[in-house]
């Protein structure tokens, strides 16, 4: 039975930035991408490469699973 549509990755970049006091640019300066790419991260228009979610998970010293969230939506 194929995977369905219903799934999406949501994250806490926002929250754990701003908890932190950092701007969309220092970390993207830290992680060595473009404010752009923070820009689409947090707004779940842009799903990060696997090494990338690692990185962000390390950068504000927290579990991947405390960054990203996989969520399955209810069908309707």
């Amino acid at each position: 039975m194929p995977l369905n549509n219903n799934r999406k990755i949501q994250n806490r970049i926002v929250v754990l930035r701003a908890e932190r006091g950092l701007s969309q640019r220092e970390v993207a300066d830290k992680l060595g991408v473009s404010r752009q790419t923070i820009i689409s991260l947090e707004k779940n228009r842009y799903n990060p490469s696997l090494k990338l979610a690692f990185d962000i998970a390390l950068l504000f010293g927290v579990d991947l699973h405390d960054v990203f969230q996989y969520e399955i939506e209810e069908e309707k």
